[in-house]
């Protein structure tokens, strides 16, 4: 018998009541990431070019760019560690889909990097899961909420 392959990919989903272009306005605005991007941002975001520095939920220093606005809900980004040196770039594919008058989804393709065990994919699938609730949650709260 030989061993399960380890699963590569995850896509994590979160259906909300929103416009998907108003969905896609506020998740693509990097000074709005802070208030529901756990993982992703402390709330020190500042632009050097095309890419954005920021300092992780963990402590540590990182760069990250994005896809350029666009018509199509395309949310990708690229973050760049900052430790070790020569880390590599790691590519984060994220979509909102409209899903007809008022409502959407985001689907956020989580990609096993090559040194997560089954544990750490487990464990930032759950922490995806729960930025993308929060994200749901500040689209649908009554306006001056």
């Amino acid at each position: 018998m030989t061993d399960a392959l380890p699963t590569l990919t995850r896509v994590i989903t979160e259906r909300v009541a929103c416009d998907w272009r108003r969905a896609w306005a506020l998740a693509a605005d990097p000074l709005r990431m802070p208030e529901w991007a756990s993982g992703l941002s402390s709330g020190h975001f500042t632009r050097e070019g095309a890419h954005w520095r920021f300092e992780t939920a963990e402590g540590s220093r990182a760069r990250v760019r994005f896809a350029p606005a666009n018509d199509f809900g395309v949310l990708d980004h690229w973050v760049m560690p900052e430790a070790p040196a020569g880390a590599a770039e790691i590519y984060l594919p994220f979509r909102v889909i409209g899903l007809g008058e008022g409502a959407c989804e985001f689907q956020f393709t989580l990609l096993r990097q090559p040194s997560m065990d089954d544990a750490a994919f487990e464990r930032d699938a759950r922490w995806i899961a729960r930025d993308l609730r929060t994200l749901r949650d500040l689209l649908e709260a009554p306006p001056g909420a």
